[in-house]
């Protein structure tokens, strides 16, 4: 495995071996001794979660405050989504600063996003499958939302002129200067 430190050294990108031949391909989603080995981050995943979303759909941007915090493994398995990170850690060099990557069946990258910061994605085909693994269990008392076009974040979407499609909760999150933030 492969593993690539993004703009946030704690955030990773993880790229399995593929192995391909004229059957299709094989490869290792997950390994928790690889992962620990790579990675460094030694956590236990206690929920696995899988969403379709068409394109232009915008989910995101989301997060849990402890004791109820999430780190999370996403990646996709059919499709493409634009998968965008945001820093909300107050101590941290880069709070309030957003990273973004390419996400997709084809390229098989998985990002490990450590608790403290907001996750979404934007479907860039025309469906997308989404699969995630969660350091936390999910709680509704914890969970957050944070404005995926809050200027003061100024994440660049790829929308091409057209709107996302969003939830009533995602599109009336808070504001980075309103959210509770790590």
């Amino acid at each position: 495995m492969k593993v690539t430190q993004t703009r946030f050294p704690d955030v990773l990108i993880l790229e399995p071996r593929v192995f391909r031949d004229e059957r299709g391909f094989f490869l290792e989603s997950f390994n928790q001794k690889v992962f620990s080995a790579a990675t460094g981050v030694d956590c236990s995943f206690v929920q696995d979660n899988h969403s379709k979303s068409y394109k232009n759909v915008l989910r995101g941007l989301h997060y849990q405050l402890p004791p109820k915090d999430q780190g999370k493994l996403v990646r996709v398995v059919q499709g493409e989504v634009f998968d965008v990170i945001v820093d909300l850690r107050k101590s941290s060099p880069t709070f309030g600063q957003w990273d973004a990557h390419t996400l997709s069946a084809e390229n098989a990258k998985q990002l490990w996003i450590p608790p403290g910061f907001a996750h979404g994605f934007l479907t860039l085909t025309d469906t997308a499958e989404f699969l995630y693994k969660t350091s936390n269990f999910w709680s509704a008392e914890h969970e957050r939302g944070l404005l995926w076009n809050d200027p003061a974040i100024g994440i660049r979407w790829p929308l091409e002129g057209k709107n996302p499609v969003l939830t009533i909760k995602d599109a009336q999150a808070p504001k980075l200067a309103e959210a509770d933030t790590f």
